[in-house]
């Protein structure tokens, strides 16, 4: 039966959108609203902090943050394998919470303001990861894989409208209340965001999914809520036996090889723009906010419709022809003016077609794969890739390469990456009509 809310039919002429799914999409959106402006709060701190502690001290820095990942990732699969996500998601969160009003404390009172400015880069790098991993894994679990190519779109652009405020709130009030106070700011979002998990669960889609509702009831709440078991070590193992998560893998380190040499870049044209914290610290957020603004338009009109009319492959491919174009543009005219803009379409094609469409590859795995290989690949995986691009980075700067002519080298790499994601759409369109949840080894 059709609904006659207001809001339901406003949202049925930008969104494909059924009945029985508006509430879940609602909370959905909500809850990446809510989660993101947390982040994009803490992001444009965390990228100061980094320039405060020398731009030539980055690559340590992302060394820093892949052990912490390293040692961080076990403990998050060993609470995944022991408790059900209802369970573990509010507690993933409000740890979070309570280690921003931790960096909050130490440093109001100045305590060792450099070391803590380096743990707090670390901090918020390992951070973000693993809040949208676990946010991303709960939306491959409530919607399958024909729901995600309708409504994944319209939910990430919850995202990018938190990605939005962020920014905005910190390029506003980063003068007018310095910047360690916005990690207060930060911490009341982050949990507006649990409460949205609560909505979710409520929702009809989350009813369902709860085994509560009237589709396929029982089982499939056991299936979907049940504690799922093993180790961190089993989504490497997954990886290692499917060809298809070895592609994603392999999509995952060259997105963040050109992400971290393009961060790297920033970090050199921002720092000789201004020696003034507070100034960055702008700066960046007025980068973050370039990038939303465009992203988010993107992705409440276009992104699922552009996803249902040209496949995964095409959107997943769009991202590394952007990178491409970017880079040889960079190389050409490495200023400030060029920064922006590359970095503002780059973004939108990451945040608005590039990471939902990545997002509907694991509708097409098992459950386990989704909360432990995907977890692997999100976090250690791609850390472990900017760590070992960092340092690449640093050694071609070390070998007399000008930031032209590393941009340069980018560009091959870049098309390389295209040709990569258009196989691995093709591979998630053939398991998607296979019906099955499963990935075969391979």
């Amino acid at each position: 039966m059709e609904s006659n809310d207001p809001l339901s039919r406003l949202l049925k002429r930008a969104v494909n959108v059924r009945d029985d799914e508006v509430k879940a999409l609602l909370w959905a959106f909500a809850y990446f609203f809510c989660l993101l402006t947390s982040y994009y709060i803490l992001r444009p701190l965390r990228d100061e902090m980094g320039v405060r502690s020398g731009v030539e001290n980055l690559q340590w820095l992302f060394s820093g943050t892949f052990v912490v990942m390293l040692l961080a990732a076990p403990l998050f699969g060993a609470v995944v394998s022991r408790f059900s996500r209802r369970q573990f998601i509010p507690w993933v969160y409000r740890f979070f919470v309570f280690n921003i009003l931790i960096f909050f404390a130490c440093l109001t009172l100045g305590w060792a303001e450099i070391h803590v400015a380096r743990a707090l880069f670390v901090w918020v790098s390992v951070y973000n990861l693993f809040v949208v991993t676990v946010f991303w894994g709960f939306m491959a679990d409530l919607f399958n894989n024909a729901q995600g190519k309708r409504l994944f779109g319209f939910i990430a652009a919850g995202g990018s409208a938190g990605a939005l405020l962020g920014p905005t709130l910190t390029a506003t009030l980063a003068k007018l209340l310095g910047p360690v106070n916005l990690l207060l700011i930060s911490a009341v979002f982050l949990e507006l965001a649990v409460w949205c998990v609560r909505g979710l669960l409520k929702s009809p889609q989350g009813q369902a999914d709860e085994g509560q509702g009237a589709e396929t009831g029982a089982a499939r709440g056991a299936r979907n809520d049940a504690v799922i078991g093993g180790g961190f070590l089993d989504g490497l193992k997954e990886i290692v036996r499917s060809r298809y998560l070895a592609m994603i893998f392999l999509h995952i380190v060259l997105l963040s090889t050109t992400a971290t040499f393009l961060y790297f870049q920033q970090a050199s044209i921002v720092a000789a723009a201004t020696q003034d914290s507070a100034e960055r610290t702008q700066l960046f957020a007025y980068i973050d906010l370039a990038a939303s603004l465009l992203t988010i338009g993107v992705q409440f009109l276009l992104t699922g419709r552009l996803i249902l009319r040209f496949g995964v492959g095409a959107a997943l491919s769009f991202l590394p022809l952007v990178t491409l174009v970017g880079f040889l543009v960079l190389a050409l005219s490495p200023v400030f003016a060029v920064l922006v803009v590359f970095q503002a379409i780059k973004r939108a094609a990451e945040f608005a077609i590039s990471n939902p469409a990545r997002e509907i590859l694991f509708t097409v795995v098992t459950r386990e794969q989704k909360y432990k290989s995907k977890s692997f690949l999100d976090t250690a995986v791609l850390r472990g890739a900017d760590m070992a691009s960092g340092w690449g980075y640093h050694g071609l700067r070390g070998a007399g390469l000008e930031p032209t002519a590393i941009a340069a080298v980018v560009v091959p790499l870049a098309a390389a990456w295209m040709g990569l994601t258009m196989l691995l759409g093709r591979r998630q369109e053939d398991l998607a009509k296979d019906s099955t949840l499963a990935v075969p080894a391979q």
